[in-house]
């Protein structure tokens, strides 16, 4: 990863955009943080952050001509409150393919009231019910939804699902918001499991073992299929042990038994020749 230094931002790509707005290009640099942006000296209409690893779309200074930020293709799933006051001119705000998840976490959108065109495309929110009513009611004021014009029949409709105290309540079911920010909460990979030291010496044991190449092709089966060869063995060998040793423990259970039996017997009238008798066969 790259930090966004003072340096990085003199050294990117500058120019004059199609539609004839300064861009800043600050695509594909690994950048993890929005940080040092004073640096442009406000200096550009667009910033271009696509195809960093940007968490969280905060840490921007007063910038008052920043009109489109392109952030897909990050790693954002938190949206910063108060943008309007560092942003306060933020027309287009591009955030496809990021891990946004709940409605809710759009809500700091709601501020930016100059926003008139939003994209979430490819973020696990937009799978939500009622998901584009939803953004519709929170920014009344936005055109383009994901690259789709908004209708006049949809803010008809976003209007009468949320209007008044029963509509303000379902706003707050569906919008479950997580309460925390964990920076990589979820994002890192699940860890892999190898095979233990005892699995490798019975691989190794196996594959030495192999007499023809019919059973190394029955070993490369059973490797393929998650089946390690050998633990079959030791499983069936811990199996004797422990029967063995229940086994063990059932017969001395009962020569105790028969132990404490002839003792009490050996307490009444006959209770002298029992004990001479236990004695002789070692009881």
């Amino acid at each position: 990863m790259v930090k966004l230094t003072a340096e990085l931002i003199e050294q990117a790509a500058q120019y004059t955009n199609p539609v004839r707005d300064r861009e800043l290009d600050l695509r594909g640099y690994k950048i993890p943080v929005v940080e040092n942006l004073g640096a442009t000296l406000d200096q550009f209409d667009t910033i271009d952050f696509s195809d960093n690893e940007i968490r969280k779309l905060d840490g921007f200074p007063l910038l008052k001509r920043l009109k489109t930020l392109m952030m897909n293709n990050n790693r954002i799933c938190r949206i910063g409150e108060n943008l309007e006051v560092s942003l306060p001119d933020l027309k287009e705000l591009i955030l496809t393919s990021n891990n946004i998840q709940e409605l809710g976490d759009l809500d700091p959108l709601a501020t930016v009231k100059t926003l008139n065109l939003l994209s979430l495309l490819r973020n696990p929110v937009t799978n939500k019910k009622h998901y584009r009513l939803y953004v519709i009611n929170k920014l009344p004021q936005i055109r383009v939804l994901d690259f789709q014009k908004v209708k006049l029949k949809e803010r008809q409709e976003a209007e009468k699902m949320f209007k008044g105290k029963r509509g303000a309540q379902l706003a707050k079911d569906i919008a479950k918001r997580t309460k925390t920010f964990t920076p990589g909460a979820g994002l890192q990979a699940e860890k892999k499991m190898g095979p233990s030291a005892a699995d490798v010496e019975a691989i190794k044991n196996a594959i030495a073992n192999a007499t023809s190449l019919a059973e190394v092709e029955r070993l490369k089966g059973l490797l393929q299929s998650g089946q390690i060869p050998g633990r079959e063995m030791r499983s069936g060998a811990s199996s004797m042990v422990e029967e063995e040793e229940e086994m063990m423990q059932e017969e001395m259970q009962e020569s105790v038994s028969m132990y404490s039996n002839m003792q009490g017997m050996g307490e009444g009238e006959n209770g002298d020749g029992m004990q001479e008798e236990m004695n002789v066969n070692g009881l």
